[in-house]
């Protein structure tokens, strides 16, 4: 969860300096962050209730919900750290 939380940090302060200009995101981002949360914690919450409902620990149920948040964390991480800061003066 530690590593989660930590990449999903990373993920928000490249996200807001993409907004600002300071990082090279596609036009596109603003629109993937507000539309990819459905899905992203749609699937988690009905693996946890499965596990729940067949009697799992408190340890496994939250595992099962994180792993796949967690995936696309370092998903997104990985992307936006890839397209690195955005030079100011336009230049590479």
């Amino acid at each position: 969860m530690a590593l989660m939380a930590q990449e999903a940090q990373m993920v928000i302060a490249m996200r807001m300096l993409g907004m600002g200009g300071l990082w090279a995101t596609t036009p596109h981002e603003t629109t993937r962050m507000v539309t990819e949360k459905t899905a992203a914690f749609t699937r988690p919450a009905m693996q946890g209730g499965q596990a729940a409902a067949r009697g799992a620990s408190p340890v496994r149920i939250a595992e099962e919900m994180v792993r796949p948040i967690r995936r696309r964390t370092r998903s997104n991480a990985k992307r936006l750290a890839r397209r690195g800061p955005k030079n100011p003066l336009g230049r590479r």
